[in-house]
């Protein structure tokens, strides 16, 4: 029997989530989700085929908004993942750190203020969490990655992910890390991330979950719906 709860409803949060990649295998198993993220048009609800509750916050997570849904759902929630922005930690920008500190000595500060929130709120929920970055500054500012893995990984579970990105992931309270699993028919992977033209949607293509990744991490950590 699934997780009860006041609700009779559990929910998982994703932070700093636009594309909602990471709440889609949750969504399909009847699990309500909350991505937050300022990029979405409006702050709503969406009832989804499995009649579970998609809810969209269109604000950042130090917000009054967002700190309200916590608290009203705070004994509902039974997972947390964190997409903090890298534009500014990401060691592939390093070429640029010297210039952005000269405009704002604290820029790299201000980017890492996102990271704490996500794992501040983690922690002050208890529930499972990770926090993703590609290789990137947190590592010196906090701490090393829990674990490291590339999309193509888990193709098994989606054959489009057949491609290379180094992603960090820093999890704890029992996240469990799903085992690769790869479809090894599909051939050497590419380097799409690396090779996406200049346009107005790069940043999110470039930082949109990976699906097979998605699925594998639910399919290892939804034990969490039956404690």
């Amino acid at each position: 029997m699934v997780k009860q709860n006041v609700n009779n409803r559990p929910l998982m949060v994703s932070l700093c989530d636009f594309t909602g990649k990471m709440v889609a295998p949750w969504l399909e198993h009847g699990i309500d989700a909350v991505i937050v993220d300022p990029q979405h048009a409006e702050t709503r609800d969406e009832l989804m085929q499995s009649g579970a509750v998609l809810t969209r916050i269109s604000a950042i997570i130090d917000s009054d908004e967002v700190y309200a849904f916590l608290r009203n759902n705070l004994q509902r929630i039974v997972f947390l993942a964190g997409f903090p922005p890298c534009t500014d930690l990401a060691v592939s920008g390093a070429r640029w750190f010297a210039h952005k500190a000269d405009k704002d000595p604290f820029f790299q500060f201000k980017a890492m203020q996102v990271v704490w929130q996500c794992y501040d709120i983690a922690k002050m929920i208890g529930c499972p969490y990770m926090i993703e970055n590609p290789v990137s500054q947190i590592s010196t500012f906090w701490r090393k990655p829990d674990h490291i893995f590339h999309p193509y990984h888990f193709t098994a579970y989606c054959k489009e992910d057949n491609y290379t990105k180094k992603t960090c992931l820093w999890s704890g309270q029992g996240f469990v890390m799903p085992d690769a699993l790869m479809d090894e028919s599909l051939g050497k992977p590419d380097n799409r991330i690396h090779t996406a033209p200049p346009g107005p949607e790069r940043a999110n293509f470039r930082s949109a979950t990976p699906h097979g990744f998605a699925k594998a991490v639910f399919e290892a950590n939804k034990g969490v719906l039956y404690e």
